[in-house]
């Protein structure tokens, strides 16, 4: 299993939502070459009948704001990778990047 995910953060009503939208990649890579098609098919689970799309990359290289047009509303979500460093299900993904401010057991 991939360590690197592309994830869609957004605000629906008064909360922050976060969605996945593709998990398993193997490679940073790969996430970036999902996360480059993403921004031009993504489409929020909310309806909303797309007028205009616009895309802006931060500098960071690594994510992506998108703005939808739609019929009555504008929509916006941030589009960017992710990797897993840590699950407490698999201790193997520990990754030597990983958290490094843990609370010790029993305090």
């Amino acid at each position: 299993m991939g360590n690197w995910v592309v994830i869609a953060e957004y605000f629906y009503g008064e909360s922050h939502r976060t969605e996945f939208i593709c998990r398993g990649r193997e490679t940073k890579d790969q996430a970036l070459e999902e996360l480059r098609a993403a921004v031009h098919t993504y489409v929020p689970s909310k309806n909303i009948i797309e007028k205009r799309r616009r895309v802006y990359r931060f500098t960071d290289q690594e994510s992506y704001l998108v703005v939808i047009k739609g019929r009555l509303s504008e929509w916006e979500c941030t589009l960017r990778i992710a990797e897993l460093i840590s699950d407490s299900a698999d201790p193997a993904v520990e990754s030597a990047g990983g958290p490094q401010d843990r609370i010790p057991p029993g305090y």
